[in-house]
């Protein structure tokens, strides 16, 4: 069993920086996946972006450009450097991980203010 925790969310400001951070309880090695997701009030949960275990990323057209998903094996920890914030980015983000077993985190509240 593996607990993923969320860090990193706030109240910022339109075209500030926030990194969120998604720490392990074990090692991240396993995971062949690992990656954001996002829900707004309203809305359903949609996905961010995505690092394979090679390092391969994809993101979601909405944050292409902005936002930059990275893993640190060594650290357990999955990162996501969010820049250029706009106030559609407010959500609650969410990491996971799947390998044998998928893993969610508990989320992070984003609030991007105009």
């Amino acid at each position: 069993q593996v607990q993923l925790v969320e860090s990193g969310g706030g109240l910022v400001q339109a075209g500030g920086s926030l990194r969120l951070s998604c720490a392990a309880s074990g090692s991240i090695i396993s995971f062949n996946v690992m990656g954001w997701y996002r829900q707004a009030p309203g809305k359903q949960r949609e996905p961010v972006a995505t690092i394979t275990s090679s390092g391969s990323t994809n993101y979601a057209d909405s944050v292409k450009g902005r936002f930059t998903i990275s893993r640190d094996n060594a650290k357990n920890t999955m990162y996501l450097q969010m820049s250029s914030l706009k106030p559609e980015d407010t959500a609650v983000y969410y990491c996971y991980a799947a390998g044998r077993v998928s893993y969610w985190g508990q989320g992070t509240q984003v609030t991007v203010s105009s």
